[in-house]
């Protein structure tokens, strides 16, 4: 089930060095959020915030809420791992496992989450491939490397992996910067798609990729160099691009910097 986030006065620090400054937001299920903006202005490293990521990172730690419906993702009572099974991730760089088969693929969080029977392996799998717009492709070569599938295909086959765990949300770190323009187009289709059951977040410096895909948008920048980014704006996409409030919101998309 598709879940609301809600994010209040976070920080976000590297060490002592504070990378994004007191973000409050609040991301509606079902629904595509944006976030763009210059490079270097925390869009990604806030991203990781909501799984939890952030703090894999040596030295990597945040002050501030996550909620998740009505659940702290930060309380000391709640387990990252799961909060990872809840909020998916899918990469820049298509990182399908590559000693695994297409179908191990997508069965390995299954089986991690202790799933065993083969029947009921074999239905999620092939659920989540439709899920992701793959079936199709690949049902007569399941059994073959998923590192063998083009980028357009790889990047899905992740997206298949990781709907497989039946996350709430989808968390997208520039899903399509490495991929040429049919398999941009086939990712951002099947975006549309999957909003119907999940909440999805999308970092983006395609500009042109927020206006089609997302139904918010955050700018996200940086007061001057050396200083922790910061959420300037988020309003409905179309206004965000028509009509923004602030200045540096105009000025950006207008590609007066970045």
């Amino acid at each position: 089930m598709a879940k609301r986030i809600d994010v209040k006065d976070l920080n976000v620090y590297y060490g002592a060095f504070k990378a994004v400054e007191d973000v409050t937001m609040t991301v509606e299920p079902r629904s595509v959020t944006a976030f763009i903006g210059p490079s270097g202005c925390g869009k990604s490293t806030f991203l990781r915030t909501l799984n939890r990521m952030h703090e894999v990172v040596p030295g990597g730690r945040v002050e501030g809420h996550v909620m998740l419906d009505d659940q702290d993702l930060y309380s000391p009572k709640v387990d990252p791992v799961a909060v990872r099974r809840t909020v998916g991730m899918v990469f820049q760089r298509p990182n399908p496992f590559p000693t695994m088969s297409i179908f191990d693929n997508v069965a390995a969080g299954l089986r991690l989450n202790g799933l065993r029977d083969k029947k009921r392996l074999a239905e999620r799998v092939e659920t989540s491939l439709r899920g992701a717009h793959l079936w199709n492709e690949v049902k007569d070569r399941l059994d073959k490397p998923g590192a063998g599938l083009s980028g357009g295909q790889q990047q899905r086959l992740c997206i298949a992996r990781a709907i497989a765990v039946r996350p709430s949300v989808l968390l997208m770190d520039e899903p399509c910067s490495a991929l040429d323009p049919i398999s941009t187009q086939a990712i951002e289709d099947l975006i549309g798609t999957l909003k119907s059951d999940y909440t999805i977040v999308i970092v983006t410096h395609n500009m042109q990729q927020a206006a089609r895909v997302s139904d918010r948008t955050a700018f996200f920048n940086l007061a001057a160099t050396g200083r922790p980014g910061r959420l300037v704006e988020m309003d409905d996409t179309q206004k965000i691009f028509s009509n923004p409030t602030q200045r540096a919101t105009e000025d950006y998309i207008s590609g007066r910097f970045g």
